[in-house]
């Protein structure tokens, strides 16, 4: 019997941005077809640096990687000044952030993981998946804004837990925390995870990474991700930055090679592409401030101030049907926020484009809202 698999259902509503088979199957449309707004990627890669790499990489598919990655532990090593044994590859983030949650579910009953909400749907994922107990952190998108916000969310009676996870630039406000906001949480779990995804996106004398920190805190492990800001999502690329004695668990705990040769390759690359990091730079400050402007001028919608490479929008017309107007008529696709409970059909969140692409989102937008 041959096996016909159905075609991709529209119904079936995706948790992550970059859903481009679902957002089709509504639009009607091919995938390549869509202008996608929903996954926060970099418009201007992935860089011809990396696409050379992977070229030349093509003949180490017929070797297994280094178990080591030693060439790319060096390099990420060499570009954050760190010793190579405080970096730990991984495929994607993603899977590092199971580990760190395995990490939290030491012991024969974990006490638990604040966990800043709303949050990134992966983090609740991997923490269920090892039965350790989340203890939402629910800020108001007004408490957001506040520097003191994030002290002030674990003040109280319960504030012995085993983890806290937080990322920074915040996901989906994009909120920047300050360094000096961060560091009096690294005094109160046995383990701290900060997911600084998006950091690459803020200028470099702007950025406020945990970085710095590692050698003096070995409780802290810093998530770092080479998908967004290198327009790299096919790929699979992130790495962790902590302790060795850490590092090395979670490496005895996963499968061997999690990262493939042409990944290690087009990250090794990446990190070293000071031309497209700057950029970069350059491009997105006053794309993101055009693009924002644009969005405030039109009614029903509220942008909200951010760091990253995207902004978190309110809007008057639920989300849902935002969405669906824009994909069926304009081909266009924005991520709906009903995978953050916390927002639900009162947000959307948009990637910053080139301004083209801004100003044809802006244009379709103006026109669902004003149907």
């Amino acid at each position: 019997m041959t096996f016909i698999p159905s075609a991709p259902t529209a119904s079936i509503r995706p948790v992550h941005g970059g859903n481009l088979v679902w957002a089709a199957a509504v639009a009607n449309c091919s995938p390549d077809s869509l202008l996608d707004f929903s996954a926060s990627i970099n418009p201007l890669g992935p860089p011809e640096s990396v696409v050379l790499a992977l070229a030349e990489a093509l003949g180490q598919l017929r070797h297994y990687p280094d178990p080591d990655y030693s060439a790319l532990r060096y390099a990420l090593a060499e570009y954050h000044r760190l010793p190579a044994d405080w970096v730990l590859p991984g495929n994607g983030a993603a899977e590092l952030l199971t580990w760190a949650a395995r990490d939290l579910a030491k012991g024969p009953a974990p006490v638990g993981c604040h966990l800043l909400t709303p949050a990134f749907g992966d983090y609740g994922r991997a923490l269920v998946a090892f039965g350790v107990p989340v203890k939402p952190w629910p800020l108001s998108l007004g408490e957001m804004m506040g520097e003191d916000s994030l002290q002030n969310a674990i003040v109280g009676p319960d504030v012995e837990v085993a983890g806290i996870l937080i990322n920074n630039p915040h996901n989906p406000t994009g909120r920047l925390w300050s360094v000096d906001s961060l560091k009096p949480l690294l005094d109160r779990a046995d383990t701290v995870i900060v997911d600084e995804a998006f950091m690459d996106f803020v200028l470099p004398d702007q950025q406020q990474s945990l970085i710095g920190e590692l050698d003096r805190y070995p409780n802290l492990v810093v998530l770092r991700s080479l998908t967004k800001f290198y327009s790299l999502p096919g790929l699979r690329i992130g790495y962790a930055l902590g302790h060795p004695d850490r590092l090395r668990r979670w490496q005895r705990w996963r499968d061997p090679w999690p990262v493939n040769a042409l990944a290690a390759a087009g990250a090794i690359a990446a990190v070293q592409d000071k031309a497209f990091q700057a950029r970069t730079w350059d491009w997105l400050p006053p794309t993101r401030t055009a693009l924002f402007d644009g969005l405030r001028a039109i009614p029903g919608l509220y942008p909200l101030a951010g760091a990253a490479n995207y902004l978190l929008v309110r809007t008057t017309t639920p989300a849902p049907m935002l969405q669906e107007k824009l994909l069926r008529s304009h081909q266009v696709l924005i991520r709906d926020c009903l995978s953050f409970p916390e927002l639900g059909a009162d947000y959307f969140r948009v990637a910053v484009r080139t301004a083209a692409e801004n100003e044809r989102l802006l244009t379709a937008l103006g026109q669902a809202v004003a149907v």
